[in-house]
Order: structure tokens, then sequence, then C-alpha cells
């Protein structure tokens, strides 16, 4: 049997292995203090998660500078993606080698469109931070991506589902 987890699958063995080791660990001592139960549990967790599952070795999700990517790019990949399936696909040495000239050929497009995109990218971003509202604008993203991490909550709902925005507020929710 298979569990989900993360979008990979766990064994049940595994899973029970988990358990066992959390359970293990979380009945060594008893601690009165709240912060201390807390802190305990939580490098127990950590710590058995480790031993069982392993750490990966992360990456990144996405592509960081893509932010000048559009559909001109996108369609030269597709192209050259194409190109590699057919000679993938072909059958023939003949048939291969017509293939492989045109995905030669195909290999230089992505190249050169990504290029010239990204130069008319930075040049209209440099044309935006000669002005003070598109400065201002650019500023105004770096300092929304900072708070997205969860370390910065802005708002959170109260009881009453009512949204808390003020900062004395949500710490008396927490």
């Amino acid at each position: 049997m298979l569990l989900g987890l993360n979008g990979g699958t766990l064994l049940k063995r595994t899973l029970l292995s988990y358990q066992e080791k959390i359970k293990a660990e979380a009945s060594r001592r008893f601690v009165k203090d709240a912060d201390a139960i807390w802190d305990r549990v939580a490098l127990c967790i950590q710590r058995s998660a480790k031993e069982v599952l392993g750490i990966s070795r992360g990456g990144r999700g996405r592509i960081r500078g893509a932010w000048w990517w559009n559909d001109e790019v996108k369609e030269k990949i597709k192209e050259k993606q194409n190109a590699y399936a057919a000679i993938s696909n072909s059958t023939s040495e003949e048939e291969r080698g017509v293939w492989e000239a045109k995905y030669k050929a195909a290999k230089q497009l992505p190249k050169k469109a990504i290029t010239i995109v990204k130069n008319n990218s930075y040049e209209r971003l440099y044309q935006r931070l000669e002005n003070k509202e598109g400065e201002k604008d650019v500023l105004a993203r770096v300092r929304e991506k900072r708070t997205r991490g969860l370390g910065n909550v802005r708002c959170i709902k109260g009881e009453d589902g009512q949204v808390l925005g003020e900062e004395t507020k949500i710490r008396e929710r927490w």
C-alpha cells in the first residue's frame, strides 16, 4: 500500500517506521514547560524525518531569471524539441541524417531568440528605472516579494473570520 506525501509516495512500512521513531523519542523524557515540549517535539519530528525519509537535494522549483520569457522563445524551444523527437523516432539512417541537420539548425534558434528577448526586456527595464515612477514600481515589487515568506505574516483571520492587519491584533490572536 502506498500513501502520498508531498507529491511523492511513501511505503506503509516506512510510515510505520517514522511513527515508531517519533513515539520512541517522544516518550524518553517528560518536561512540564510548554515551550520546551514544543521544541523537543519539533526536533524529534525533524530528526525522525531525516533518518527515515532522508534529505532531498532540493533544487529550484522554477527558473528564476525567466521574467523576460515570452511566447516567441517558447515556440523556438518547442521547434527544437520536436526536431530532437523526430531524430529519436526516425527509422532509417537517411531520415535520421535529415533530422539531425534540421536539429542542428533548430538548436541555434532558441539561443538567438533568448538573446534578443532578454536584451529588449532589459532595455525596457532600464528605461522604466530612469524615471521616478518606474523606480518606485520596481522597489514596490521587491518589497512585496520579501513579505511573501511565512516569517512575515502581514494579516491573519480572527476568531470571528475578520481579517486582522494590525500587528498588535495579530500578536494577540497568536
